[in-house]
C-alpha cells in the first residue's frame, strides 16, 4: 500500500481507533518511514497525525539533529536538588510503575517531572535518571508530547523524531500526573515492545498515571492533616473501636508526657475520674479530672466525638494552661467585686442595685461619670457577678491609643494588612474576648470609621480583621464608659446617633464624690487601712477638722484623687492623726476654725461657690459645669432646686 492512498491515522483522541498488530507492524513502519521521507523532501504526508506532524515542524525549526543522538541531563548538582525535591513524587510512583511492569516484562517504565526530567526508571536501562525529554531538547517522543499536550498519547517507533529512538522498534503510551487542583506534576512513560503494545496498554498507563496522582494526593492530605493535628493548640486522642489509643499529637503528649499509650485501653493508661471514656456519652466542653499512674491529677475541659469504625476522638484542654494563657494574653483580670464597692449613699446604692440586675443578662451597659468615679470598678464587678465570670475580662481605653490604631486593637489583622504589622497577624481585642467581657473605656474618643465597624460587630455578632476577606464569629459581651455627654457628642456629629441607642441599653450614672459627701469618710478610712496593711504599720486616725475638709473639697479627680491623697498624708503624717497640717494647702487655705455650725453648713458652701463660678462666666452653663467639673444637666437641676433666677444673673 503506498502512503499516498492511506487514510490518516486515527489519533488517541478519536473515540474510534486501533494500533498495529501483527503483520499491521511492518506496514505502518514502512507507511511511516515513507511519510519521514517526504517530510524530509518538504512534502507535509496529509495521512500522518496532525499532531505528530505539528510536532516535526517544531523539532525541524528548532534545528534539532534528528541524526544525532544523546541523552542531555542537567548539572550534578542540579539534578540532585531535582531528585531531593521530588521525593516524595518517586516514592509514591515506584510501586505503582512496578506493578505496571508486572505486565510489560521487556518493557521500560520512567518518570520525568513537569520540566521533562527523568526522576526514575524501571525495566530495561534505556532512559537514564537526568535525561531531559522535552520536545526542544530531544524533538519529537512520547514523554514529550505528553508534557506539551497533558493527555493520555502514544507514540509509534517510526513518529519519532530521532532516528536511534525509531530503530530501538518500541512503541509509547505516556500519561499525565496531575494534583488535586490539575496541575501537572510529572509523566508516567510506557516503553514495550509492538506486540506487547495495543489499545489497552494506553488504558493501563492512564489508570496508573491517575493512582499515582491519587496517592499523592492522599499522602500529602494525610501529612497535612497530621500537621494541622500536630500544631492544633489542644490535645487530641484517637482510640479504636476497643478503646487503643492510635494517634496522640503534640499538645496531648505535653499534657500526659510520662504515660506509655501502649499500656493498655485509654481508660486504662488517662483513669478519667467518675466515668469511662468508651462508655461516655458524646459531648463539648465537658469539665473532668484524669489521674494518671505515678503522676498528679490532671484537670481538663473535654469535648468526645465519634471516629470512623466505631473509634472515639478526645480532645481535650488543659485548664491551668487555659487560664495561663489567659492571663498571659490579656495582660488583665476583673478583680473587683460589687461587695468592694464602697458607698451607702443612696446614688451609689441605687447605681450598685442596677449594676447587680444589669450583670444577669448579656445587655449592652453604658457607664456614664466623671473620670475617677469607678467605671471600671463598675465594669468588673459587673463581669464578676455575671455568667461570664469564668471567662475573659478585657479593657480597652480607646482615647489611648492613636486614631489609626484603634481598629486594629478592637478587630484584629491579617498577616500583611499594612506596614509594620505583625508577622502572622494578630487576635483584637474581641476575639481575645469571645466568651467574655469587652470593656471600651472612653468610648466617645472612637474615630467615626472605628464606630462603624464596632455597630456591625454589635448587630452581626462577628469581627472583620484588617485585611481578611471572611468574618470571625464571636460571643462578646460589651460595657462602654464615658466621662462626657455623649447625647451632645451625637448633636455635633462626633458619635453615631444608632451606635448611641445600641450601646445604651442600660445606662448607668456613676455620681462624682462631691455629690455623695457622707461616704467620704467611709472610703478615707478603707484607703488608709489598705495602705498600712501593706505598709505594715499602724494605721492613724482623722481628726474631725481634716475630716470636714475633706467634705468640704469638691474633688475633680474623684474618688481617684481621693485615694492618692489618703496615701500621700499616711506617708506624711509623724503621728497617729491626720490633721489640718497634714492636708494641701488649696484645701484649707482661707478656712476658719472648724465649729459643729460648719460642719452643718456644706450645702450653703457649695451654693455659694457654684453661684460665684456661675456669675464668673455671666450666666454660660456650659461653662460652668466646665470649670465646677459636673455635668450641665447636674448644674441645671442645683439651680433650679436653689430657684436661682440664671436669665438675671446674665444681664447683671
Amino acid at each position: 500500500m503506498s502512503y499516498t492512498d492511506r487514510s490518516p491515522i486515527k489519533d488517541e483522541s478519536d473515540p474510534i481507533f486501533s494500533l498495529p498488530d501483527g503483520n499491521e507492524v511492518v506496514e505502518w513502519d514502512n507507511l511511516l518511514w515513507q511519510g519521514w521521507q517526504s517530510f524530509e523532501e518538504g512534502i507535509q504526508p496529509g495521512w500522518m497525525r496532525p499532531n505528530i506532524l505539528d510536532s516535526w515542524n517544531r523539532s525541524q525549526q528548532r534545528g534539532i539533529d534528528p541524526h544525532s543522538f544523546h541523552y542531555i541531563s542537567p548539572p550534578a548538582d542540579e539534578l540532585n536538588a531535582i531528585i531531593e525535591r521530588n521525593a516524595e513524587f518517586i516514592q509514591v510512583a515506584r510501586s505503582v510503575m512496578e506493578n505496571l511492569l508486572a505486565y510489560n516484562p521487556d518493557g521500560h517504565i520512567n518518570l520525568t517531572d513537569a520540566q521533562g526530567v527523568t526522576l526514575y526508571f524501571c525495566g530495561s536501562d534505556l532512559t537514564p535518571v537526568g535525561s531531559i525529554l522535552r520536545e526542544d531538547i530531544l524533538g519529537t517522543n512520547c514523554t514529550a508530547r505528553c508534557l506539551i499536550e497533558q493527555r493520555l498519547v502514544y507514540v509509534l517507533s517510526g513518529e519519532n523524531w530521532k532516528l536511534d529512538l525509531r530503530k530501538r522498534n518500541y512503541q509509547c503510551a505516556a500519561a499525565p500526573v496531575k494534583d488535586g487542583s490539575g496541575k501537572l506534576l510529572g509523566v508516567l512513560t510506557l516503553t514495550a515492545t509492538p506486540d506487547n503494545f495495543n489499545a489497552h496498554t494506553l488504558g493501563t498507563v492512564q489508570a496508573a498515571a491517575e493512582a499515582v496522582g491519587q496517592q499523592l494526593m492522599l499522602q500529602r492530605l494525610l501529612a497535612e492533616q497530621q500537621s494541622i493535628l500536630e500544631t492544633l493548640n489542644e490535645g487530641v486522642i484517637v482510640c479504636d473501636r476497643h478503646g487503643h489509643i492510635k494517634t496522640l499529637n503534640r499538645y496531648a503528649r505535653q499534657i500526659f508526657k510520662d504515660i506509655d499509650p501502649h499500656a493498655g485501653t485509654i481508660d486504662v493508661v488517662l483513669r478519667p475520674e467518675g466515668g469511662s471514656l468508651l462508655t461516655m456519652p458524646f459531648c463539648n466542653d465537658r469539665e473532668i479530672q484524669f489521674i494518671p499512674h505515678n503522676a498528679e491529677p490532671i484537670s481538663c475541659l473535654i469535648s468526645l466525638m465519634p471516629a470512623p469504625d466505631d473509634g472515639r476522638v478526645l480532645s481535650l484542654r488543659e485548664n491551668q494552661r487555659i487560664r495561663a494563657i489567659t492571663r498571659r494574653v490579656m495582660g488583665v483580670s476583673a478583680s473587683y467585686t460589687f461587695e468592694m464597692i464602697r458607698g451607702m449613699s443612696p446614688r451609689v446604692q441605687q447605681a450598685i442595685f442596677k449594676a447587680r440586675a444589669s450583670s444577669r443578662t448579656d445587655s449592652t451597659v453604658l457607664l456614664s461619670g466623671e473620670s475617677g468615679t469607678g467605671k471600671e470598678l463598675f465594669a468588673q464587678a459587673i463581669h464578676n457577678a455575671s455568667p461570664r465570670h469564668h471567662e475573659p475580662f478585657i479593657a480597652l481605653n480607646c482615647g489611648a491609643l492613636p486614631r489609626d490604631l484603634v481598629q486594629s486593637e478592637l478587630f484584629g489583622y491579617v498577616d500583611g494588612a499594612f506596614t509594620g504589622s505583625r508577622r502572622g497577624g494578630s487576635a483584637g481585642k474581641f476575639e481575645l474576648a469571645d466568651g467574655g467581657t469587652l470593656f471600651l473605656d472612653e468610648i466617645a474618643e472612637m474615630p467615626l470609621e472605628a464606630q462603624t465597624s464596632l455597630l456591625r460587630v454589635l448587630q452581626e455578632s462577628e469581627v472583620v480583621r484588617i485585611g481578611a476577606a471572611h468574618p470571625i464569629k464571636v460571643n462578646v459581651r460589651i460595657i462602654a464608659a464615658t466621662h462626657c455627654n455623649l447625647m451632645d457628642a451625637v448633636e455635633k456629629g462626633a458619635f453615631r446617633r444608632d451606635l448611641f441607642y445600641r450601646l445604651n441599653v442600660i445606662s448607668l450614672d456613676i455620681p462624682p464624690l462631691r455629690e455623695r459627701q457622707e461616704d467620704i469618710p467611709g472610703l478615707v478610712n478603707t484607703f488608709i487601712h489598705a495602705l498600712c496593711t501593706r505598709l505594715k504599720r499602724i494605721a492613724p486616725q482623722v481628726s474631725p477638722e481634716a475630716m470636714h475638709f475633706l467634705q468640704a473639697w469638691h474633688w475633680p479627680g474623684n474618688v481617684r484623687e481621693l485615694e492618692n491623697l489618703v496615701e500621700r498624708m499616711v506617708n506624711l503624717c509623724e503621728g497617729l492623726e491626720i490633721g489640718r497640717e497634714d492636708l494641701p494647702e488649696e484645701m484649707t487655705r482661707g478656712a476658719v476654725a472648724v465649729t459643729a455650725q460648719a460642719l452643718t453648713s456644706l450645702q450653703e458652701h457649695e451654693r455659694q461657690h457654684v453661684l460665684r463660678v456661675v456669675k464668673e462666666q455671666k450666666g454660660n452653663l456650659r461653662q460652668s459645669a466646665q470649670q465646677l467639673g459636673i455635668s450641665r444637666t447636674a448644674l441645671y437641676n442645683k439651680l433650679k432646686v436653689w430657684q436661682v433666677d440664671v436669665t438675671s444673673i446674665r444681664q447683671d
